[in-house]
């Protein structure tokens, strides 16, 4: 029987069979929508469509694990003799490992040695897929504290773009100002799309396409560049708000051309991240073995 756990945040995506597969614990983020049950659709990213089409003005809003949440957690797992690790979303960007730090610090020191907490400084897929390496090492037999440290390690390994659909969203999340989402929705109006990504922890943009409307097209020439760059073996995560054609074509797209690179999952991308990147949103994330 393992002796380690990978604590998660619902800020990444995993499948639920991934989190069944590894035993992983997944920790709540709070969303707060007003009016959302009076707005029709399937998902949170319909809903939000809904809402623009309608004309109104309430978006998500999503908050951190508070501290509790984490101190619970982890009183649950000591007690059933279990090491920790616990992965969040980065720092740079949200407070969550702060209260994952401070629920560790609440803890006696015999306590807070079987405690590891790793800043991601990444989100949503490139999160996942650190939590996945976690238990990966773990189940070949890895101490939590070993397992740590090549973590540590994988962090600036951990690659990740996407592609909005509507910067508006940007704006509404507070993520830009109004001003820029202006002009990326004009400079989308002639075709141009910037492609976002990670870097120092922070959502930035990367490079700018030119007659961008095939969002799977574009990610899939940013993989290609990072490949060429940077030869080796990757894994592989797609996350998509909504827009699952899209992203089923980028996973065939890496499959037929980078069949080395193994695709761990396509799923919904967490409302955390999606809140505010909005509906139609499409990221992919490599990392390097």
């Amino acid at each position: 029987m393992k002796n380690t756990t990978i604590i998660a945040g619902e800020s990444a995506p995993l499948p639920q069979e991934i989190i069944q597969k590894y035993g992983i614990k997944t920790v709540p983020f709070i969303i707060d929508w007003s009016g959302e049950n009076a707005i029709s659709g399937e998902n949170i990213y319909e809903k939000m469509r809904n809402a623009q089409r309608q004309g109104l003005k309430t978006t998500p809003k999503t908050s951190q694990p508070a501290i509790g949440v984490y101190k619970k957690a982890y009183d649950e797992l000591l007690s059933q003799n279990q090491d920790i690790i616990c992965i969040t979303v980065s720092s740079k960007i949200s407070g969550t490992y702060n209260s994952a730090m401070q629920a560790k610090k609440m803890l006696n020191e015999e306590a807070q040695k079987k405690i590891f907490v790793l800043d991601s400084l990444n989100v949503d897929i490139g999160e996942g897929l650190l939590a996945i390496r976690a238990a990966e090492l773990i189940e070949r037999g890895s101490s939590a504290e070993n397992a740590f440290k090549v973590l540590e390690e994988l962090v600036p390994k951990v690659h990740l773009f996407g592609m909005v659909e509507d910067p508006r969203w940007l704006e509404a999340g507070g993520r830009i100002s109004g001003a820029v989402a202006g002009v990326l929705e004009k400079m989308q109006g002639l075709g141009m799309r910037p492609v976002l990504g990670i870097k120092d922890g922070v959502v930035k943009p990367f490079t700018l396409k030119m007659q961008a409307k095939d969002t799977a097209g574009a990610l899939f020439k940013e993989i290609g560049a990072l490949i060429k760059k940077i030869p080796g073996k990757y894994y592989a995560a797609i996350s998509h708000a909504d827009n699952i054609n899209e992203a089923i074509r980028l996973e065939k797209m890496i499959e037929d051309k980078f069949p080395g690179t193994k695709m761990e999952f396509v799923n919904m991308t967490s409302f955390v991240i999606g809140a505010h990147v909005g509906p139609g949103t499409v990221l992919v994330c490599l990392l390097q073995d």
